[in-house]
């Protein structure tokens, strides 16, 4: 980096809420299958604690060298069910305490990949992890949780999508929280390295440093610099901030693999917000020329949004993978928060918007009476959009006991804030309950 492209970081550091969101390290334990339950969770928590006993010391050193903020530190580890096939859902819980007590041994924030993938059918190790989840989430505290439940090529699994709205709801009654750390995907990706979704798919190398990046404060300054231009100006401004902010989390991704002695993987370039002001992906869709977000044409100014990001940002790295794109988590955007409050952006909107963005609703609070097939309804909708359009959606959604349209519910830290929203009063309880599987569409027969 020469002495502009210095003074650009910390320009970007300084002024724009820039950082690096987190580097993750992603975990095999397919070699910790043991001859039992405990024996396996034993070998989970020697493997993780092994690897990753020095990650956060190299993050905090390289973030004290080059004056980057490295916000999380995380692991990801090899969907659980895939190494649980003899646990049954109280035997199960072992491995989601190895995975709590590894995490908090070496320091990091999160551990993802409490995860089973299910989108076909279940395996008994799928079911005793899905049923164990309102024990393992509110009984752990830096476990993460995900379900993956349809795919382009495999369809929808609709038996799964029902357990999870049923999931969701046996959740809430132990925590009106603890759903925050579980999403439910379709086409999930093997090297997310951004929770709650991450795990370490079965294609990746044994030990591997992901690294997501973040910047919408430094978009948006971009963007101000431009007011009254074209939107081809509005695109390749976007475009040349995701190259300089994707170059950061190259540099900072290549370096801690280096001093890890493990591979490096991708850079994952998604605009992650958090709840702090002028740290917004609202605000950015904003400033390309919305008067607030969920007014006509934000579809349109997301779309692009998320084009040009990748695409500047794919010419700043080795290799780009993960969600890569513009997440729209509300209780973690302040504008997207502003726009609900003042009924400009609703579930419906947002549902229109995942068509065009990285992931789906997320972080969304609804009434903790909201029906169990209801819930389940809104994740077959992301599902469908993420196989007919072939890209990753999933749902993250709140409901909180007593909690009514309108009440604010803290969720904390980064999870930030949410507006309890409403859902459409109609039933969908005759379409959940028929069960089977959802076919593919046409597209997925392509070979």
């Amino acid at each position: 980096m020469d002495t502009k492209q210095i003074q650009e970081t910390i320009q970007m550091v300084q002024e724009d809420n820039f950082d690096i969101r987190t580097v993750t390290m992603g975990i095999s334990l397919l070699d910790t299958i043991g001859g039992s339950v405990e024996e396996t969770a034993h070998n989970v928590y020697q493997k993780i604690t092994n690897y990753a006993k020095d990650l956060v010391a190299v993050a905090e050193q390289i973030e004290r060298e080059y004056g980057v903020p490295i916000t999380n530190k995380r692991i990801a580890v090899t969907p659980v069910a895939l190494i649980a096939g003899q646990a049954d859902e109280e035997s199960i819980l072992a491995i989601a305490h190895a995975l709590d007590d590894a995490a908090k041994a070496v320091g990091v924030d999160f551990i993802g990949g409490y995860s089973a993938l299910v989108q076909k059918g279940f395996t008994k190790g799928d079911l005793a992890l899905i049923k164990s989840l309102p024990r393992a989430l509110t009984e752990t505290d830096v476990v993460m949780s995900s379900v993956n439940i349809a795919s382009s090529k495999a369809g929808m699994n609709l038996d799964a999508v029902k357990l999870m709205g049923e999931t969701v709801k046996a959740i809430t009654d132990k925590s009106d929280t603890a759903n925050a750390k579980m999403v439910v995907f379709a086409n999930a990706v093997e090297d997310n390295p951004f929770m709650a979704g991450a795990f370490h798919g079965v294609s990746e190398p044994d030990v591997v440093i992901n690294v997501g990046v973040s910047g919408p404060g430094v978009v948006k300054r971009a963007l101000d610099q431009v007011k009254g231009a074209s939107i081809t100006t509005v695109a390749e401004t976007i475009k040349k901030t995701a190259f300089k902010i994707t170059r950061v989390g190259q540099l900072v991704g290549s370096l801690a693999a280096e001093r890890l002695r493990v591979p490096f993987g991708i850079v994952d370039l998604s605009l992650a917000p958090t709840p702090a002001r002028g740290d917004s992906v609202a605000e950015v869709l904003e400033a390309i020329g919305l008067e607030q977000v969920g007014a006509h044409g934000t579809t349109a100014a997301l779309m692009m949004l998320n084009d040009a990001v990748k695409k500047g940002g794919v010419m700043a790295s080795q290799q780009v993978g993960g969600l890569s794109g513009a997440f729209i988590p509300v209780s973690e955007d302040a504008g997207m928060i502003d726009a609900v409050k003042a009924d400009t952006l609703s579930l419906a909107k947002l549902e229109a918007m995942t068509s065009v963005c990285s992931v789906g609703l997320d972080m969304i609070a609804v009434p903790g009476d909201t029906a169990a097939t209801t819930i389940s309804a809104i994740i077959a909708d992301e599902a469908a959009i993420g196989m007919q359009n072939n890209k990753t959606t999933a749902v993250r959604i709140l409901p909180t006991n007593g909690a009514k349209v309108g009440d604010m519910i803290d969720y904390g830290g980064l999870l930030g804030t949410a507006p309890v929203m409403p859902t459409v009063p109609a039933s969908s309880a005759e379409l959940i309950n028929r069960g089977g599987h959802i076919p593919a569409p046409i597209h997925s027969f392509k070979n």
